[in-house]
């Protein structure tokens, strides 16, 4: 029966190490290879967990390890030795500690040529870290000291499609086309709470998603976002935008479904695009809001039933304005397609 049992336990482990893409002799040699201070589930070989330990060092990384969690710690380098039979490294967690641009060590990341995601928020980073590998896909760094993005730190990034820095301390002079060169499939950047004073320049026409909330931007020029055709989330809630630095048309993108314009100095209700489905204008100065002044097209060419001109706005916030209810009805007969609105 003894022996019933040991087989048994021998052919589950065979059947996870399959599941896993590791063979039954790289498994054997991964919880072998375990840190102590960490913890290897039998059931996910391939992940290594060292979180929340009180780290002040990276204890040396098992071989055949894809999924590294070093989180909340007091990790200060990330060093070359302790991570050297780390190159297959998929999915690095390393949020939380006290890690230095200093402190990353040279060539200490481009060595994980298979390394999807790096996540590096709340550190002591200054710069972006360079060499980077080019198979990264995502990259946080939000919450660090960040004042620097090097000339050329993201050549090579083609699969880059997520950046994160919010929460540093960028000017304007740090984001510019040459720093942000190589982003050529970015998807998603998020700026938010940094020291921006302007709309950033040399964003990728690939950017879908930019948020850029808790700056100091007071303006937008006029066909900015025609260098982002594929915009279709814009954030600009907590920044310094009066009516007279939004030209009237310059929302006007076909691909644009959802616009955040919350805590800013507006008076006026700017145009809103066809396509857009929510609008945030709340806790702004706005006193009045009419169809003829918004409305993308003639509420009279709109007939009684609704066509594919129709604007497709659905959601509408409005609140701690100073406008008085009730909505006036050419608004309403405008965006027919109206579900909520807040005032």
């Amino acid at each position: 029966m003894e022996l019933l049992l040991k087989l048994l336990s021998i052919w589950c482990l065979i059947g996870l190490t399959v599941s896993q893409d590791i063979t039954y002799e790289e498994h054997i040699a991964q919880i072998q290879a375990c840190p102590k201070e960490c913890r290897c589930p039998t059931n996910f070989p391939r992940a290594v967990y060292c979180d929340n330990k009180n780290l002040k060092n990276i204890p040396k990384i098992p071989p055949y390890t894809w999924y590294l969690y070093l989180q909340s710690n007091m990790i200060e380098v990330l060093s070359t030795d302790a991570l050297q039979n780390a190159t297959q490294l998929r999915w690095l967690n390393l949020n939380r500690n006290k890690i230095t641009s200093e402190g990353v060590e040279e060539g200490v990341l481009s060595a994980m040529t298979h390394l999807v995601h790096l996540y590096m928020d709340d550190n002591l980073l200054s710069s972006v870290p360079s060499q980077l590998p080019a198979s990264l896909e995502h990259l946080r760094l939000s919450r660090n000291r960040i004042s620097k993005i090097p000339a050329g730190v993201f050549v090579g990034l083609d699969k880059l499609t997520l950046l994160d820095l919010q929460g540093n301390k960028l000017m304007d002079d740090a984001v510019t086309e040459v720093s942000l060169k190589g982003l050529n499939n970015l998807v998603q950047i998020n700026l938010a709470k940094n020291q921006l004073s302007t709309m950033p320049l040399g964003l990728p026409p690939s950017t879908t998603q930019l948020f850029l909330d808790g700056n100091n931007i007071e303006k937008i020029p006029a066909g900015y976002f025609k260098g982002l055709p594929k915009v279709a989330f814009l954030r600009l809630n907590h920044n310094k935008l009066a009516s007279s630095g939004v030209p009237k048309n310059v929302f006007n993108i076909s691909s644009i479904l959802d616009l955040q314009l919350s805590h800013n100095q507006l008076t006026d209700v700017p145009l809103i695009p066809s396509g857009l489905e929510h609008l945030h204008l709340d806790h702004n100065k706005i006193k009045t809001v009419s169809g003829s002044g918004v409305c993308p097209v003639s509420v009279e060419d709109l007939g009684d039933s609704l066509n594919e001109s129709a604007p497709r706005l659905r959601y509408l916030r409005l609140d701690g304005n100073e406008i008085q209810p009730p909505i006036p009805r050419d608004v309403i007969m405008c965006f027919r397609l109206l579900r909520s609105i807040v005032i």
